[in-house]
């Protein structure tokens, strides 16, 4: 198990330019344990309106273009965003969209109103600035238009993260806003709230490594400031093991993520 240094950014979220370079090495091997992403992606698609059928529609954060291919299954091409060129290059040659696009949420690459559907699944607690990213998508979108998005809260890993204060205090888990965080910042962006809820997702694994390295897989491993450097040695692997070992369950050692679910309407 090994931890890299990242740079600081204000409220302790991790330089975004580490995180495309993170989620870029994790291309290859994103979809083959992202049982989580897909799930929440899959639920946040059915959060949108019944009869919603945008014109034009923006995948913000497609990582792989997943989603990026069901949502244009069900409404025609539109656009995918990331900001992991490694991503891109992936998503690529799968199709779903007319344009990949390397771009930052928080300073959207488009023109106003020339969307009518902005989605994101599981991309946005990664950027610093989410005032930024609500003000771009209020930008963007047409009158009407929809902002879904699915992110992470305060509350999402903390089993491990609980594990590893009992072994040196130090970061070892992603930390994310607080969900009245969200609430407030959502409630001051000029879009209407459709749905705006915090649900749980519990996943399952048989030992802690299977865990850390579906982390590491998926791009997702620790990345936030003040967490240590190099090699984690042996004996505080040993302390983590037994410290996760008090939270078993018989379907085996949970992962807790607190899921937020947005639906956001730029208003006529």
């Amino acid at each position: 198990m090994t931890d890299l240094s990242v740079a600081a950014l204000p409220g302790g979220l991790p330089d975004k330019r580490q995180v495309a370079a993170s989620f870029s090495r994790a291309a290859a091997s994103y979809d083959s344990v992202a049982e989580l992403q897909r799930d929440v992606g899959t639920q946040l698609m059915n959060r949108l309106p019944v009869d919603f059928r945008p014109t034009c529609w923006l995948d913000l954060g497609c990582g792989t273009g997943y989603f990026t291919r069901a949502l244009a299954e069900r409404f025609g091409q539109g656009l995918a965003l990331d900001i992991a060129e490694g991503m891109l290059n992936h998503a690529r040659p799968l199709g779903g969209a007319s344009h990949f696009i390397a771009g930052d949420a928080e300073r959207l690459p488009l023109q106003d109103s020339t969307c009518d559907l902005i989605y994101s699944s599981l991309a946005v607690q990664w950027c610093a600035d989410f005032e930024a990213v609500l003000g771009e998508a209020f930008r963007v979108l047409k009158p009407g238009g929809i902002f879904a998005f699915a992110s992470l809260c305060v509350g999402t890993l903390y089993e491990l993260r609980d594990s590893w204060r009992q072994v040196d205090g130090l970061v070892h888990v992603n930390r994310f806003r607080e969900f009245a965080r969200y609430e407030q910042l959502c409630a001051a962006s000029g879009l209407r709230s459709v749905c705006l809820e915090n649900r749980p997702h519990v996943l399952h694994y048989p030992d802690v490594r299977s865990l850390t390295h579906e982390l590491k897989a998926l791009g997702a491993h620790n990345l936030n400031p003040g967490r240590p450097g190099g090699l984690t040695g042996r004996a505080r692997i040993l302390g983590l093991v037994e410290a996760y070992e008090q939270f078993r369950q018989p379907a085996g050692l949970p992962a807790t993520y607190q899921v937020v679910y947005a639906v956001l309407e730029k208003p006529l």
